[in-house]
C-alpha cells in the first residue's frame, strides 16, 4: 500500500516463500504455475511470527530525509514501491511495477555466526505491462542479505537484490536510477524527485485498525519524472512518463477481520494527485480507518477519511490464473473535494501469479473536478481476493 503497497504484501510474500524453508540463497520466477497461496495477506499483516523486539508504529514521529530513504531494521518490514505510467514518442504505453520488500527472520539482537547468515530477507517484483500488445510480464525473486546479495542504505542512497536495484544519483538521493531485467525484459528509468515528500495520514503515521501499533510509517512521491527504456520482446524502447515512489515500515498493520485492500494511486492532469486505501474486512465492510489524501498540485495534502470516499464498482474481471474474480472498473466520489473519478484498468490481466496472487496494474481516468474535465493515469492494488470472499463497500 503501498496504503499504506502496496503495501505490506511483502511480508506475506516473503513469509511465504520462507514456508519451503529459510535455508535458499536466490530464487527468481517468471509467472509460476497457479497453486494455492501458503499464507494470506492477513495472517502476515496481523502479526503473524511474533512482534516481539521489533520497534512498532505507536505515534506520529519527525521524517529526516535523506535518511529515512533508507533501512529501518528495527520494525519487521518494510519496501520500496515504485510504479509509472511511460510512453514512448509514437505513443506505445507501458506500465510498470518495482518493489524490493525487506523482512526480518529475527530481531536486530538476533546472533547470525555465518556470512551467510542474515537476519534479512528481501524479495522482489518487478512488472512490465506492454498496454500497445496485451501483455503481462510478471518476476518474483527472493534473497538473503548476506555476502551482497540484497540489501539497503540511505547514503549513498541504494536499494538491491542482486541486479535489480534502485541507486541515487552522484549529488545525493536524485535522480533515482531504478534497474531490472529477467527472461528478456528489462527496465532501465531515471526519476527526478518532482513534488516534495509527502506525510500519508497523520504527518506520516499511517494507522490501519484501531488496535496500538497496528500502524505504519508512511510517505510517498506522487508524481517523479521519468525517462529510459523499456525492453520486451527483443526491442528496446525509449520512454518517458511519470512513477510514484511509496514508502512504508512498519511491524504489523491488519487486524482481526481483515482480509486486504484496494489501493489507488492516481495521477490527475490538473496537477493533483489521488491516493486512498481501503481496507476490506471479512463481513463485508469497510474498516472505518481507511483512508486516503488529495494533493492539491502546490500546497499541503487534505486527509480524507472512509467516510468522505465513496468507492463504485463497474465491472469485474475472474483471472484464469488464480479464479479469483477482482474489481475491474471503479467510479470514485468525494463530495468535499468536488471530485469524481472513473477508473478502468489499462489491460484487464494484470494479475501477478506469484507466492500470493495480487492484481495490480496501470489504470485511466476520466472524471471531473467542480464540474471541470479531467483526465489521469494511475496505479491500483487488489490484495486478499484469492482464498478470500470478495468485498466491495
Amino acid at each position: 500500500m503501498s496504503g499504506g503497497k502496496g503495501l505490506v504484501l511483502g511480508v506475506a510474500l516473503v513469509l511465504a516463500g520462507l514456508a519451503v524453508g529459510v535455508w535458499f540463497v536466490t530464487r527468481e520466477a517468471a509467472a509460476p504455475p497457479a497453486e494455492k497461496a501458503r499464507l494470506t495477506v492477513a495472517e502476515a499483516l496481523g502479526g503473524t511470527g511474533g512482534t516481539e523486539g521489533y520497534a512498532r508504529a505507536l505515534g506520529p514521529r519527525e521524517f529526516h530525509f535523506p535518511e529515512d530513504h533508507g533501512p529501518h531494521p528495527e520494525f519487521r518490514t518494510e519496501w520500496w514501491y515504485w510504479t509509472g505510467n511511460l510512453e514512448t514518442a509514437d505513443g506505445r504505453a507501458f506500465g510498470y511495477q518495482l518493489t524490493l520488500f525487506r523482512s526480518a527472520l529475527a530481531p536486530q539482537d538476533a546472533v547470525r555466526a555465518s556470512e551467510w547468515g542474515s537476519r534479512q530477507v528481501y524479495m522482489g517484483h518487478f512488472t512490465v505491462s506492454d498496454i500497445s500488445a496485451g501483455r503481462f510480464h510478471a518476476f518474483e525473486r527472493f534473497s538473503r542479505a548476506a555476502v551482497g546479495l540484497a540489501g539497503a542504505r540511505a547514503q549513498p542512497f541504494q536499494v538491491w537484490l542482486e541486479d535489480w536495484k534502485a541507486q541515487g544519483g552522484e549529488s545525493g538521493v536524485f535522480p533515482i536510477r531504478l534497474s531490472a531485467e529477467s527472461n528478456g525484459v528489462a527496465l532501465s528509468l531515471s526519476l527526478e524527485e518532482g513534488k516534495p515528500p509527502v506525510l500519508q495520514g497523520d504527518h506520516g503515521l499511517s494507522q490501519k485498525t484501531a488496535a496500538a501499533g497496528n500502524a505504519s510509517y508512511y510517505y510517498s512521491l506522487t508524481r517523479m519524472p521519468s525517462r529510459g527504456t523499456v525492453t520486451v520482446d527483443g526491442h528496446t524502447h525509449e520512454v518517458t512518463g511519470s512513477s510514484w515512489m511509496d514508502r512504508e515500515w512498519s511491524t504489523s498493520s491488519l487486524g482481526e477481520g481483515e482480509v486486504g485492500w484496494d489501493w489507488f494511486a492516481l495521477q490527475l492532469s490538473d496537477g493533483s494527485e489521488f491516493m486512498h486505501y481501503n481496507l476490506r474486512r471479512r463481513d463485508g465492510s469497510s474498516d472505518p480507518l481507511s483512508a486516503g489524501s488529495d494533493i492539491p498540485p502546490q500546497g499541503e495534502k487534505v486527509r480524507l477519511s472512509r467516510d468522505e470516499v465513496r468507492i463504485e464498482v463497474l465491472d469485474t474481471w475472474k483471472s484464469p490464473h488464480s479464479g479469483a474474480t477482482y474489481p475491474a472498473r471503479w467510479r470514485i466520489s468525494v463530495p468535499s473535494r468536488q471530485l469524481v473519478l472513473d477508473i478502468t484498468p489499462a489491460q484487464a490481466d494484470q494479475e501477478l501469479p506469484v507466492s500470493v496472487h495480487y492484481w495490480e496494474g496501470a489504470v485511466r481516468i476520466q472524471g471531473t473536478r467542480a464540474g471541470q474535465p479531467l483526465t489521469g493515469r494511475g496505479y491500483v492494488e487488489l490484495t486478499g481476493y484469492v482464498d478470500a470472499p470478495r468485498q466491495t463497500r
